[in-house]
Parts: structure tokens; sequence; C-alpha cells
């Protein structure tokens, strides 16, 4: 049984060692080696993980199975003033997908949403991550296309997708 619970390890060890497994695996063919490494570096090291849940009220849930993280989320609610919940970050091991996690994490994040009065959820998603069609299922919706400039001369070329809630 899968269940989701509020990460507590100041040091985010499970989400570092799922995004270890996942980026590579999802972004491989889509980002050379260098970009890769400078996004895992900029979004995934413990200072930057730290920073994001502290400075900036990310919030970071695991999905367990039999007590092994096996995905994880991190959100932000009111994002941008908008009234509407951000995913910043949703992923799951390769042996988990197709078993309803994302799935739970993101309706984990739906309900909260609610709680918090915001009217959508919403996320960026690379315009070539396969994981668009899985939202689509889920009822989000693309609603703009976006260049992000990361640094390093590199970019995010992403559709951001929303769910009414």
């Amino acid at each position: 049984m899968i269940v989701v619970e509020k990460n507590s390890d100041a040091d985010f060890k499970d989400v570092i060692a799922i995004a270890n497994e996942v980026w590579p695996k999802t972004y491989g063919s889509i980002l050379g080696q260098a970009q890769l490494d400078y996004m895992m570096n900029m979004m995934y090291s413990i200072e930057a993980l730290q920073t994001q849940a502290k400075d900036k009220q990310h919030h970071f849930i695991l999905a367990k199975e039999n007590n092994l993280s096996v995905g994880f989320a991190s959100y932000e609610f009111d994002c941008n003033a908008t009234k509407k919940t951000k995913i910043h970050k949703i992923y799951v091991l390769s042996t988990q997908q197709g078993k309803g996690t994302g799935k739970m994490l993101l309706n984990y994040i739906a309900v909260e949403a609610k709680k918090q009065h915001n009217k959508a959820i919403f996320l960026n998603v690379n315009k070539y991550n396969s994981a668009q069609h899985f939202y689509k299922k889920l009822g989000f919706e693309i609603t703009e296309e976006v260049v992000i400039d990361i640094g390093q001369g590199y970019v995010m070329d992403d559709y951001v997708m929303e769910k009414q809630v």
C-alpha cells in the first residue's frame, strides 16, 4: 500500500535519491549531459532543496510503499498571488510508474490546495517529456508555452499545464 507523507528529512536524502534515478532516464535524451548536471546541482543539491523549503515555502511530500520512498513532489500555495498551487516537482521511480503513485501525489496536492482556497493546480512540463500525456489524462490542459532562462546559456522549453480543483 502506498501512503503519502510530508518530508521530514532536512537533508532530503530520499528526494535526492529519487531525482538521481529518474532525471537521467527522463531527460537523458532531451538534454545534454552538461545541462543535466547543471540542473541537478541547481535544483537538487541539499542546499538548493533547503532553500526551496525554507525560503520559497515549497512543501515536499513523499510517496512510500513498505516504508520505502518511491516518489516525491513539491508544491507552493498561491504561487505569485494567483490563488493557484504550483507543482514544482513530481517524480516517481521508473519501477513504480503505472501503479497510481503519481496520481496519488497529484490528488494529495489538489486536496491541500483546496484547503488553502486555491482554485487550480499547475505545473511546467518539458515539451518533449512524455509525462504531458499523463497529465492530460488526469484533466490538466496546456495553458501556455514558456521558455525560461535558467543560466549558463540553458533554457527550459516547457508547457504550462493546469487543472481546476
